[in-house]
């Protein structure tokens, strides 16, 4: 751990007596002061007894508490630890819920193994109880959306656990197509259907057949004649994005030759592709830094579940890909059992204990999942004309017996209750 960092040192929040509503999101006219013993800023080293000024929803100043200017009837805020607000690199929270009921599960659609025209926007529920669970633990922005398990399950979006409406919670409505290669998008035996592919060799037919439609559905779309273009195509327009560089693909792969099939087709097609759970990654390393290709790593503490794709799992894949020069961020992935989701901050936790060091733990949840899911200009680090996203603790984030005292989500306090 990082020895700057003080350990169950508890400084009361001064502002812990004003009542803030859970669903408070549009930027604060009122300045407000963070001041933490540490505040790491991801954006350089950490600072001692420091101070982020935030006014009007971005950070404004951040510097030393003792030459700092501060604005005049600021609210302050204040604890032993600062981080910026964390970042989950993927979850399906929000189409995901936390009563595990079928009317609040919908992060996968298995009438067909292509869609990827869904649009998790449309899903999306800012308002689900584990929207409020995680932020209690100082998460402020997810990537989420539809969840592995399908061919091509759909898109996925980039929020903040903020507002009390998709439109004023999100921040990339659409940001990447999430793909399955694996056994879980595999259907085989009686319960097969000619839609499902039921081989490894059939799914990544099935998706080069989408791609090499998708040309020709461009070709044509561009031709001189209006009366000879052919009908808007929802799936076709989607992939169109990906064709286009536009999105990538969210490819979640576990065993090395299904790694290895998603890097064949981002080469073959020109494509960017970012790998999910990757438990085999370490076996392809060298090619996956050459391709230069992200990784979101799979839960630290994920089940194994005693074989299949994920037998290879474990507590240092996170530590071992970033070793070998592969930007790589943390999750808390699909959880099929209640409550329905993991918290980043705890699996970053596991993962410092087993390889990574305390800042890049840190930065897997902060600006490197920032970076990976296309936010990094807003959030992820304390800079000034970022968002005014911070997370705030009474000790080390990555003890178990810490817990987060406060929470700011552009300029607005969104939570002092200590978790």
């Amino acid at each position: 751990m990082n020895p700057t960092t003080p350990r169950l040192w508890t400084v009361p929040l001064l502002a812990a007596a004003v009542a803030y509503p859970a669903f408070a999101h549009s930027a604060s006219a009122v300045p407000l002061v963070v001041r933490g013993d540490v505040v790491h800023t991801m954006a350089g080293p950490p600072l001692a007894d420091g101070v982020v000024v935030v006014e009007e929803g971005k950070i404004r100043a951040i510097g030393p508490a003792a030459t700092t200017p501060v604005p005049d009837g600021a609210k302050l805020l204040r604890g032993a630890v600062v981080t910026p607000g964390l970042v989950d690199a993927h979850s399906v929270v929000g189409l995901s819920g936390y009563l595990n009921q079928p009317q609040d599960q919908d992060q996968l659609d298995p009438v067909d193994a292509v869609q990827p025209e869904l649009r998790a926007i449309d899903a999306y529920n800012p308002q689900e109880r584990l929207v409020e669970w995680l932020r209690g633990f100082g998460v402020t922005t997810i990537h989420t959306g539809h969840a592995p398990g399908a061919l091509v399950a759909g898109q996925t979006m980039v929020a903040k656990l903020s507002g009390d409406t998709v439109e004023a919670a999100v921040m990339r409505p659409a940001a990447m197509v999430a793909v399955t290669l694996g056994d879980a998008a595999r259907t085989q035996g009686p319960d097969a259907d000619k839609k499902s592919p039921g081989t490894r060799s059939k799914a990544v037919a099935m998706l080069r057949g989408e791609f090499v439609r998708t040309r020709e559905y461009l070709r044509k779309r561009g031709h001189t004649d209006e009366s000879k273009r052919p009908d808007t195509d929802l799936r076709l327009e989607a992939l169109a994005r990906v064709l286009a560089r536009e999105w990538p693909l969210l490819v979640t792969a576990d065993r090395s030759h299904d790694i290895a099939s998603a890097l064949r087709l981002a080469e073959e097609f020109g494509i960017r592709v970012v790998l999910d759970s990757a438990a085999e990654a370490y076996l392809l390393a060298d090619r996956i830094r050459a391709a230069g290709v992200p990784v979101i790593v799979h839960p630290t503490m994920r089940r194994a579940g005693g074989g299949g794709d994920t037998e290879n799992l474990s507590f240092e894949t996170a530590a071992t890909l970033r070793k070998a020069g592969i930007p790589i961020a943390l999750q808390s992935g699909y959880e099929s059992y209640v409550p329905k989701t993991r918290v980043v901050l705890f699996e970053a936790g596991v993962a410092a204990a087993h390889g990574l060091t305390f800042e890049q733990a840190l930065a897997a949840i902060t600006i490197d999942a920032a970076r990976i899911v296309g936010v990094a200009d807003r959030v992820g680090s304390l800079e000034i004309g970022k968002d005014g996203d911070l997370a705030i603790y009474d000790g080390d984030p990555f003890e178990y017996t810490t817990h987060c005292t406060g929470v700011v989500i552009d300029g607005v306090i969104m939570s002092t209750e200590p978790r």
